[in-house]
């Protein structure tokens, strides 16, 4: 066979391998355990990304470490589509900073697809406390540096770090009181044994609506659709506060660019569905989409708002 022949044919082979992605099952990696929000995420959509596909899309959990372990596994995975990350903020954007562990980049090992899910943080407070406004809450922590005690579902959770970030804004002290897990942190803070939480919107909001807890401000640029009465940071004085865990769909960086297009098209689809935003909605999420662009800068974003935090704190995560 001559060589333009043989060359042709091997251009047309690879071309016909590419055109029948995906011809096997799809795994999709949760870098955590089963049971949680994330988890759920990947189970709603997993199922929509299949149909969109044709080929079935598998959970696969693989806790550990903030999410750390299971988010390495994928930036090592052979780059052939037949791997997927549910990503999430904390194990993209917060783990690579305060971790002294950097076993991967969340920019330069990913292909980003587009975002699937958030939820918004938001400031609530003991209905104890004499405070009702973002203003009110700081000028109280001026007052009292240091006394007003802040729950978080661990150290180095999102709920702690949204903590640290607002003190950092604010010039403000908290005393940081970590739990094993947001449900513990939330009991503890209706109780009355700690003051305030950054906590989830879809965990605290119905405290907030059968007055165990005060809504002060979601720590969102817009108001949420399910609470639209609580007002946003941004709006209460506290101009482009944003926190929140989101979710989005990755592949490794070197799979190829038409992979990457085809479950790009798949993810949007399935949270297009009127089915997955109502399942998101029980969970107190919202449907996000997003283009790869916009999901990387989120993340470049991200990382320097908690590398500013980081540098404040000297705080640091194992």
């Amino acid at each position: 066979m001559k060589l333009e022949h043989y060359l042709i044919a091997m251009a047309l082979a690879f071309s016909s391998a590419h055109a029948a992605y995906p011809d096997k099952p799809i795994r999709l990696v949760v870098p955590f355990a089963p049971g949680g929000n994330i988890d759920i995420t990947a189970r709603i959509v997993a199922p929509a990304i299949s149909e969109s596909l044709g080929q079935q899309v598998l959970v696969d959990n693989r806790g550990g470490a903030g999410g750390r372990i299971g988010t390495e596994m994928v930036a090592k995975a052979v780059p052939d589509g037949y791997t997927l990350l549910l990503g999430s903020s904390g194990a993209l954007t917060m783990n690579p900073v305060f971790s002294p562990l950097k076993s991967y980049d969340p920019v330069k090992d990913f292909a980003p697809t587009s975002l699937v899910s958030i939820v918004p943080l938001v400031l609530v407070v003991h209905p104890s406390l004499p405070v009702k406004t973002t203003k009110e809450f700081i000028a109280l922590l001026k007052s009292r540096p240091g006394q007003v005690m802040m729950a978080s579902a661990g150290t180095g959770s999102t709920t702690h770090l949204t903590g640290e970030l607002f003190q950092v804004i604010t010039g403000t002290t908290l005393t940081h009181v970590p739990f094993r897990g947001s449900g513990p942190a939330t009991i503890e803070l209706i109780g009355g044994h700690t003051q305030c939480m950054f906590d989830q919107l879809s965990t605290s909001g119905p405290y907030v609506k059968a007055g165990k807890l005060r809504a002060i401000a979601v720590a969102a640029l817009r108001r949420s659709p399910a609470y639209p009465e609580i007002p946003t940071m941004d709006e209460s004085s506290m101009r482009g506060f944003e926190a929140s865990t989101y979710t989005g769909i990755f592949l490794p960086v070197a799979t190829q660019k038409d992979i990457v297009q085809k479950v790009y098209g798949a993810v949007v689809k399935a949270v297009e569905l009127s089915a997955t935003k109502e399942a998101f909605a029980k969970l107190g999420s919202e449907v996000i989409k997003s283009t790869p662009e916009e999901v990387s800068a989120r993340i470049r974003g991200d990382l320097e708002k908690w590398r500013k935090v980081q540098q404040k704190t000297g705080i640091v995560i194992d």
